[in-house]
């Protein structure tokens, strides 16, 4: 059976690779799932177990998989299932025969009953017989049996099969562990190819733990060259009866998995000597991930004899090698399906086509030649040219062809294999197509909190009809170009009046850079809307005049204009297309005039204005009005006097008094005419009496400490006899507390 028998590989096999997935042969379940087996009668599912025969005599049972295992290439195999025999035996025989399991090169045509536990005569392959039958002494016994050959014995009982380095014959295992009972017992049998003679299996067979074979087996019979059978459980009852049972079979065969199942590649001939020369071993990594995991040797396919040097192997003909890759773990089988096919072809260059971005339509590009893929040689060199000419005469060699900027057009590379082959090959510098944009402008209401600047969304704006595209905003053209400084919120850009700058992008990573002209929308203000000044108690219109699309008033009047509009602070939102501007207007009171104070002279009084809105016009009645601010012959005592200034408004008011007129005084102590006395103006404001003489010298001055009176002295002497000035002044008792001066003169006449 070569070296090679079964792949019966433990569950923990499954542990050792995590991308490995095992192909499992088991039967588990309840009830047991035979998918993939052939249960052949008496065997019967009997909820978890397989029940090969019954508690009957004269029976043969068997379960096989129906389809064979290629174990050539199997270093290991490992296999495990419970057992179970019972049942109630025949006075004269007791219980019998018992069971196998076995791997077989055909699978069985029939099944025996009796000695031969099923496996019938002439059975080639590897046969495990668990026998509680003696054919000799016709007693009860527990006995393994082991045949790896052919079965070919009387009766088809392997028991009686002694082929020298083939068969095992365990004692009676009765007194220890008997194999009939109520309960099922373990079994585990693993193979490995014997290091001394990789012909031999070394088995390894355990009961419930208790090593029971432990040796080297050679193949004999028909078994010597055997690579694939039929794995398969077998028993059979004679004149004895009992009940035999499997479960929890699991059988795991697996070779390594491999990438791909070949390779190929061609290579040029040396020109001296017309061969051709491949690394072997530069393929692994194209069969498997992990290659320093593998063994792997290389056969001329056909051949049984492995490549001497993988590394540097000659061939002068179209060759394909057989690669057999061989886990060093031992824990799987060898895959053999490897293959490379090796071909010898003059050397060619492919001529390759290299496209790249015309930014921002520059004209040129920035090309890496050496991306163009213009062979599959491994270990190639290449040197570039401008013109086919520099390529044949070695001249002016492109020395940086990994940025080599160029328009489009066409270079030429030159090619030569590590054996010295050479080949030409044209490159095309091509463009992607352009990125088509147009510039675009964007118009946007003012801001008010700064009527220069607009917010404006810029990806709003319509540079480019291309699906799929990038774009990105920058203040100036040069950022642009760079890609720094982005504008990091486009949809809400503030900004002048100004231009920014958009680079599109599209799927082949190519970029033109467009502009977006921005335009802030200025506030449009009535120019016939104005503030307005009127009398406080009035009221006005304000006309915002024609031209909007739309009036707000802070009135909530939606009209041109508005109508019986007293003093205040009013605004209006004027539309004009999209924008409204809010103008803000005032209606002021007019500023009334006030009565800065009174000149007083004899019977005349001047009025003197300050504030308003001259010209201003007087009154003593209210009624009738002058434009002189003089009023003549007036009667001593209080008058009332109006004023009132252009706009027309309630006049201001003032009660000014026109004194008592004295002119002459006679102070000689007879108390007549002795001094001048104004206190009947005591009841005015700051009233003060001033006597001067008629060069201005101030030569007295009487208030309220001096009862306002003057008896013709000055600086306690008597003056002389003659003509004096005096001017009396006082604040009205109105609210602006006018001040009123009289002037005036008198004769004082005193006795020497």
């Amino acid at each position: 059976m070569n070296k090679k028998l079964l792949a019966y590989f433990t569950f923990i096999l499954l542990c050792f690779y995590g991308n490995f997935f095992s192909q499992t042969y088991q039967l588990t379940g309840n009830p047991v799932n035979t998918t993939g087996w052939d249960v052949v009668p008496a065997a019967v599912v009997n909820t978890d177990f397989i029940q090969l025969t019954g508690d009957l005599t004269g029976q043969v049972g068997g379960i096989k998989l129906n389809s064979p295992i290629n174990l050539k290439y199997c270093d290991k195999w490992r296999v495990e299932f419970d057992f179970r025999i019972d049942g109630n035996g025949t006075p004269a025989y007791g219980r019998g025969d018992g069971f196998a399991f076995w791997y077989l090169a055909n699978p069985p045509a029939s099944y025996v009953t009796g000695g031969g536990l099923g496996i019938p005569a002439n059975a080639t392959g590897l046969m495990v017989g668990f026998d509680i039958f003696n054919n000799t002494t016709e007693g009860q016994m527990s006995k393994v049996h082991l045949l790896y050959g052919t079965n070919n014995t009387a009766g088809s009982n392997i028991e009686f099969n002694n082929t020298a380095g083939s068969t095992f014959h365990s004692p009676d295992l009765n007194p220890t562990q008997p194999f009939v009972g109520a309960t099922y017992k373990h079994v585990e049998v693993l193979g490995e190819v014997d290091p001394a003679n990789a012909a031999n299996w070394i088995i390894t067979l355990k009961i419930d733990n208790t090593t029971i074979i432990n040796q080297s087996f050679a193949p004999s019979g028909t078994a010597v060259g055997m690579t694939q059978g039929y794995f398969g459980f077998s028993a059979s009852t004679g004149a004895a009866s009992a009940r035999h049972s499997i479960k929890n079979v699991k059988v795991y065969t697996d070779k390594v998995a491999i990438l791909q199942n070949s390779v190929s590649q061609s290579f040029c001939p040396n020109p001296t000597t017309g061969y051709g020369t491949a690394n072997l071993t530069s393929f692994n990594s194209q069969f498997v991930a992990n290659p320093a995991n593998y063994t792997f040797t290389y056969y001329v396919l056909g051949n049984p004899t492995p490549i001497a040097n993988p590394a540097n192997y000659q061939f002068n003909t179209n060759t394909t090698i057989s690669v057999r890759i061989k886990d060093n773990s031992g824990l799987l089988c060898d895959n053999p399906d490897g293959t490379i096919t090796l071909s010898l072809a003059p050397f060619t260059a492919n001529d390759a086509t290299l496209t790249e971005c015309n930014n921002n339509n520059a004209g040129t590009a920035t090309f890496n030649l050496t991306s163009a893929v213009v062979t599959g040689v491994p270990g190639v060199t290449k040197k570039y040219y401008k013109t086919l000419n520099d390529l044949n005469t070695g001249t002016n060699e492109i020395l940086n062809p990994a940025s080599y900027t160029s328009a489009p057009g066409t270079v030429y590379v030159k090619v030569t294999t590590p054996q010295g082959c050479s080949g030409n090959a044209k490159i095309t510098l091509a463009f992607y197509p352009q990125v088509v944009v147009t510039e675009a402008t964007l118009r946007s209401c003012f801001l008010e909190a700064n009527p220069s600047t607009a917010s404006f969304n810029l990806t709003t704006a319509n540079v480019t009809t291309l699906p799929g595209v990038i774009k990105k905003y920058y203040v100036t053209l040069a950022d642009a170009l760079s890609g720094t400084n982005e504008i990091v919120s486009p949809s809400i850009h503030i900004s002048t009046s100004s231009v920014v700058y958009v680079r599109v992008t599209d799927t082949n990573g190519c970029f033109t850079i467009t502009k977006i002209n921005l335009i802030v929308l200025s506030p449009v203000f009535s120019s016939v809307l104005k503030d307005k000044t009127i009398c406080i108690e009035d009221k006005t219109t304000l006309d915002a005049g024609p031209g909007f699309d739309s009036y707000e008033w802070s009135t909530g009047a939606t009209t041109q204009s508005i109508s019986n509009v007293p003093v205040g602070l009013y605004w209006v939102k004027l539309k004009t297309g999209t924008c409204i501007t809010t103008q803000i207007v005032k209606v002021n009171p007019s500023s009334q005039p006030v009565i800065s104070s009174i000149d007083v002279m004899n019977s005349s009084i001047t009025v003197n204005v300050k504030g308003g809105t001259p010209a201003y016009k007087y009154s003593l009645d209210g009624i009738t009005w002058q434009d002189s601010n003089v009023f003549n012959s007036l009667s001593r005592g209080d008058h009332k006097v109006f004023v009132k200034d252009s706009y027309d408004c309630e006049p201001v008011q003032i009660i000014v008094t026109v004194p008592n007129l004295i002119n002459a005084i006679t102070p000689n102590g007879d108390n007549v005419n002795d001094f001048i006395d104004y206190s009947a103006l005591a009841y005015k404001k700051n009233v003060v009496l001033v006597i001067y003489d008629r060069y201005g010298n101030k030569l007295y001055e009487a208030d309220k400490i001096r009862n306002f009176k003057w008896d013709g002295t000055a600086f306690g002497k008597k003056i002389l006899t003659g003509t004096y000035w005096y001017t009396i002044s006082w604040n009205e008792n109105d609210k602006n507390n006018t001040p009123t001066q009289y002037t005036g003169w008198i004769l004082v006449k005193n006795r020497e």
